[in-house]
């Protein structure tokens, strides 16, 4: 016995044009997703720098009775890029000049732990090889041969991916000053535009979900941000204490504190490199330091992710560790470091989102009742 379905016409006109609507926004996101990245770049730091814009705005600005909010939205920009700026120009020539130090020191250590090419070859022996050294250095020429023969394609590669960074970077902070500047106003005229002349519950809900999404993200960039703070002045403490102990340069303990407070800003992996990369540099000038303060930091980073981190950020975005570890996952896979940064703001609006459908779909209910 067979069964006849029909359709109206409408029904089946907005079927398709539902599955025309999704793949034209898949293929537009497709085609400008970098674009749509530097804008969503640009978006978030403002976001971010947005409450420390007020802060100026209520501490000193007002004192004068004025509210000139856009004037303290670029105070807030120019604090942040002077930050960015110093911590690049404080950070670059202590790696720079360690790195040097340590290839310039090279030979001698060469000789005291392997006793020169004639101890390389004793080693050899032993695993059955006769001129271990001319072996290495037949290997060696040939990688030699072979990063010489791509250099020109790898010079030109590398140099249109720092351009376009550089390029990617300065699009952020322009459209990162200009959502300062201009974004709260569109963002009210917005809401007044979908609204119109009655007000809206489902309007006026979705605005404080926005709202919320952005306190979201300015919450936790704030005590991350503190948190930062902290560890990099422990370390900057704990490399000047070595330095006095271990005969180093003290020059090194800031530089040593802004590189464990920038990468601690990346999420689960930050503190890990950056307990990395300052014990490599101190073991150029102490190996005995550099061991000191990675076993000295690996403990002192179970304490603060245990105790101290969580005090001062608090329950902010009630997330649990297996949603921030998969969030952050995913982000590197989809963007890499920035994505890793971004991760756990986005999971934290994404939640805030979930949390608020029940109170969505009651308004709806509400609404067709009425």
């Amino acid at each position: 016995m067979s069964k006849t379905i029909s359709f109206e016409t409408k029904t089946f006109v907005r079927f398709w044009l539902v599955i025309l609507g999704f793949a034209f926004v898949a293929g537009f996101i497709f085609l400008a997703w970098k674009g749509l990245l530097i804008v969503g770049i640009g978006l978030f730091l403002a976001i971010a720098i947005k409450p420390l814009a007020d802060k100026i705005n209520n501490l000193f600005l007002k004192r004068k009775k004025t509210n000139k909010k856009q004037l303290s939205s670029v105070l807030a920009f120019l604090i942040v890029i002077f930050a960015i700026l110093i911590i690049v120009a404080v950070i670059g020539p202590v790696v720079v000049s360690e790195t040097v130090r340590f290839v310039g020191n090279l030979p001698d250590m060469f000789e005291k732990t392997l006793g020169g090419w004639e101890g390389v070859n004793n080693i050899g022996r032993n695993f059955g090889l006769e001129n271990l050294k001319d072996d290495m250095i037949s290997a060696i020429s040939n990688v030699s041969s072979d990063i010489l023969g791509n250099l020109g394609n790898t010079a030109f590669a590398t140099f249109g991916a720092v351009v376009g960074a550089i390029s990617a970077g300065g699009l952020s902070l322009i459209l990162t000053l200009l959502f300062l500047l201009e974004g709260p106003k569109l963002y009210n005229e917005f809401w007044v535009r979908l609204s119109g002349r009655k007000k809206d519950e489902a309007t006026e809900e979705a605005r404080k979900i926005t709202s919320k999404m952005g306190n979201v993200i300015s919450t936790y960039v704030a005590k991350q941000v503190t948190i930062a703070l902290l560890d990099g002045g422990v370390t900057a403490f704990v490399v000047f204490i070595l330095s006095l102990i271990f005969n180093f340069e003290p020059a090194l303990a800031l530089p040593m504190g802004l590189i464990t407070m920038t990468f601690y800003l990346i999420p689960m992996f930050g503190q890990i490199i950056g307990c990395v990369l300052v014990s490599l540099i101190l073991l150029f000038s102490s190996p005995l330091a550099g061991i000191v303060f990675a076993v000295f930091y690996i403990i002192y980073a179970q304490i603060e992710n245990n105790g101290i981190a969580p005090k001062i950020q608090g329950d902010a975005l009630m997330l649990s560790p297996l949603i921030v570890l998969a969030s952050v996952t995913i982000g590197v896979y989809v963007a890499g470091l920035l994505g890793a940064i971004v991760a756990i703001p986005i999971a934290g609006c994404i939640k805030v989102l979930i949390d608020e459908i029940p109170r969505l779909k009651e308004i709806r209910e509400l609404r067709e009742k009425s």
